[in-house]
């Protein structure tokens, strides 16, 4: 079997990655193989692959996947040519741009790491002594945080390339709270899925959550060549993933749950799998927000049946995002070390 996705496949990422861990959890003879480029869905068979949105990725990356892994698949699977892939995994660094092979994904050598949200915006390898600290924002149903600066006409569902695109179109509003680090001492790539913790209480009985992981490149970096979309890379706020969650199913998707006014409480969210390296002297930023509009539906706001709310149910909430010693919100990433 050979499982193949896109990093930036907004139709379907889970299913390629998901469906490779369930199908090698009993794969006995190691027949089950993945590949993970820098794609859209469908764009390795559609495309060169060389470049999406801003980004050049140095290479035709859909070209050298039907040339060096496809073909030889089906040489060996179909014709009895050649020899089998020598690895489970071929997965393209989205930071590095470079493809890496394992011997599963995700690799074995990578360790655990927490970024912890803290005061003044920042974003720290070390949890918090602080004592009820939290950032707040006014989330309003009625002014919506979008999912893209670049609607397209009504011709277009949605924008393709929204995730890689620059980030800096929502950075600075109210309702966006941003958490970084300081810039990087030395390259930092993570592999595999990213979890958050979040501590949050909201004056209302619903609240929708998006958690963001962004790289921020520095202020002094070059701008592309060629460069047709008149970029200015210098502080561009490249995403790299992000997860929306409907926070009534924090605690079960079959028994939703109300929000107690002002309780807080802890809600999980499990980002999708990504192998980014965030260079050195680049940031690592953290953007929690409550809507991704049209891409998403907007959440009332009120513990109801959103199918059938009507407009006396949306309602304007206060979110708290707690980081202190007891309430230690955070991002746990898995961080890889030397590649092959």
């Amino acid at each position: 079997v050979l499982i193949v996705g896109g990093w930036y496949d907004a139709e379907d990422l889970y299913g390629p990655l998901n469906i490779y861990k369930t199908i090698e959890a009993n794969d006995k003879d190691n027949k089950c193989k993945i590949v993970m480029g820098p794609w859209t869905h469908g764009s390795w068979i559609a495309t060169k692959g060389d470049s999406l949105g801003d980004f050049y990725f140095g290479s035709n990356t859909a070209d050298y996947f039907r040339q060096k892994i496809l073909i030889p698949f089906f040489n060996y699977h179909l014709k009895g040519i050649g020899k089998p892939l020598s690895d489970d995994a071929y997965v393209f660094d989205t930071g590095s741009n470079k493809f890496y092979s394992f011997d599963k994904w995700p690799p074995e050598n990578v360790s655990s790491t927490d970024l912890f949200l803290s005061s003044n915006q920042r974003l720290s390898a070390y949890q918090t002594s602080d004592t009820e600290t939290f950032t707040e924002y006014l989330s309003d149903p009625w002014n919506p945080v979008p999912y893209t600066s670049k609607f397209l006409d009504s011709k277009n569902f949605y924008n393709r390339t929204f995730m890689i695109e620059d980030q800096r179109y929502v950075s600075t509003r109210p309702d966006v709270l941003t958490f970084e680090t300081e810039p990087l001492d030395s390259d930092f790539t993570i592999a595999g899925p990213i979890n958050a913790q979040l501590y949050v209480s909201t004056t209302s009985t619903d609240a929708d959550f998006v958690v963001k992981v962004v790289d921020v490149y520095p202020v002094d970096e070059p701008n592309p060549e060629p460069n047709p979309n008149q970029v200015e890379m210098g502080g561009y706020q490249r995403l790299v993933r992000a997860e929306i969650f409907r926070g009534k199913f924090r605690n079960s998707y079959e028994n939703p749950e109300p929000f107690t006014p002002n309780k807080v409480e802890t809600v999980n969210i499990k980002l999708n799998d990504a192998f980014h390296t965030f260079k050195k002297g680049h940031k690592i930023m953290i953007q929690i927000h409550r809507s991704w509009f049209p891409f998403f539906d907007i959440n009332p706001q009120t513990f109801t049946d959103i199918y059938h709310a009507d407009e006396k149910d949306f309602v304007k909430a206060m979110i708290k995002v707690y980081h202190s010693k007891e309430y230690p919100s955070k991002v746990s990433f898995n961080i890889y070390g030397d590649t092959k």
